[in-house]
């Protein structure tokens, strides 16, 4: 049984061989052994996470396997803006921004395919990145695998979403089970897309303030398009000023109910 309440496990592998695997939770640690090493298959899964999680991931020992969330990762996958790119005879080194943190991510150079296109990547633009989290002299990067421009900017903001969702597995139990605190875990809409979730309101706002209540409500309730309700929109429906505004969405924001989108004025109801 993959992840997804049932779905069918995403395809991140298909963009190449050493990246192929999925997020997959709730299955035995024994898993299917490989022929070659007898290395679990779960072992090799892909973890979508946030550059945040990245450079705070455990690590008991140089060398040993990084741990988010007490769980231990081997491959991962995250969604970024280019912010530099820095060519080197071996390899070419970006840093990547998810608005969560900021990373370096190395794509090394195959000495045997000289023909092999220059990425192209312009500053500022959305790339999706698959590979694996190292150290070396205390600092890490993402030795990557792959690296693919973002066509579609859902593509953001769902996986946000999915970074989400596979955190609350591994903090507050599998999808249909009780979460610590009484309150729902995500619900899938039966297309695999987190995007759909159903919200539960219930209990989620008892620690915000009377601020905190009425921008969220407000966001919540007001018809918006898929990119959020922006700052301007929020003054005017609220009659708050802008700095009560920013205020508000800091403190939701810092308590996970609501995530910033198209830019940092612009939030969506982060819905679980």
């Amino acid at each position: 049984m993959s992840a997804y309440g049932g779905q069918s496990k995403p395809a991140y592998g298909a963009q190449g061989g050493d990246d192929a695997g999925g997020f997959f939770a709730g299955g035995s640690q024994q898993g299917s052994q490989s022929a070659a090493g007898g290395k679990a298959y779960q072992d090799e899964s892909l973890r979508p996470v946030t550059i945040k999680q990245i450079l705070e991931a455990e690590e008991a020992f140089s060398g040993a396997d990084f741990k988010i969330d007490g769980s231990p990762v081997t491959q991962i996958t995250f969604v970024g803006q280019v912010r530099s790119v820095n060519p080197q005879p071996t390899n070419i080194t970006f840093k990547i921004d998810d608005g969560t943190g900021q990373v370096e991510v190395k794509k090394w150079i195959d000495a045997d395919k000289q023909d092999e296109p220059d990425p192209g990547f312009e500053l500022d633009s959305y790339v999706r990145v698959w590979g694996r989290l190292k150290s070396f002299s205390n600092k890490r990067h993402v030795g990557a695998h792959v690296i693919r421009p973002v066509a579609d900017f859902n593509e953001v903001n769902y996986h946000l979403l999915e970074a989400s969702y596979v955190h609350l597995f591994f903090t507050k139990g599998p999808l249909g089970g009780a979460a610590a605190n009484g309150d729902s875990m995500f619900v899938d809409g039966g297309n695999g897309a987190a995007a759909s979730m159903a919200p539960q309101s219930n209990g989620k706002l008892s620690g915000c303030t009377a601020l905190g209540k009425k921008i969220f409500n407000f966001i919540n309730d007001t018809p918006g398009g898929n990119e959020g309700m922006h700052l301007n929109v929020i003054t005017n429906g609220t009659g708050l000023s802008v700095r009560d505004v920013l205020t508000g969405a800091d403190e939701l924001l810092g308590q996970g109910l609501i995530y910033t989108t198209v830019d940092d004025e612009t939030w969506a109801i982060l819905e679980y």
